[in-house]
């Protein structure tokens, strides 16, 4: 299943993602019926991340390393992940999140934000 979600900031411009539920399945079908919900956004190195979402989802092929523009549901804070770039923690030319996330799509509009 392919869907694309419009996430709507009103301090930037908005985001558009594609979601994929070929690695996390549960965690997809999860964040679409939580859909719509609001949340505070931060961001660490070039990823942002949501403070706590409605999501509730354990860990589902999660990842220690992702892609550029991977969007990910970090299972330990219950926060959306979008990945920029670089986060603080990786390795030259990585990007590793905080701990294992659940990937569940991409940025289509990458250079609309950050």
């Amino acid at each position: 299943m392919k869907k694309k979600i419009l996430v709507t900031n009103p301090k930037s411009e908005n985001i558009i993602i594609d979601l994929d539920d070929t690695d996390s399945p549960k965690t997809c079908a999860s964040l679409l019926k939580s859909l719509p919900f609001s949340v505070t956004v931060h961001v660490w190195g070039e990823e942002i991340y949501t403070d706590e979402s409605p999501i509730t989802q354990p860990e589902e092929n999660a990842k220690d390393l992702v892609n550029l523009n991977d969007v990910a549901y970090w299972p330990s804070g219950k926060a959306i992940c979008l990945f920029f770039g670089p986060t603080p923690i990786g390795k030259k030319g990585e990007i590793k999140p905080y701990s294992p996330v659940n990937v569940i799509g991409r940025i289509t509009n990458p250079d609309k934000t950050i």
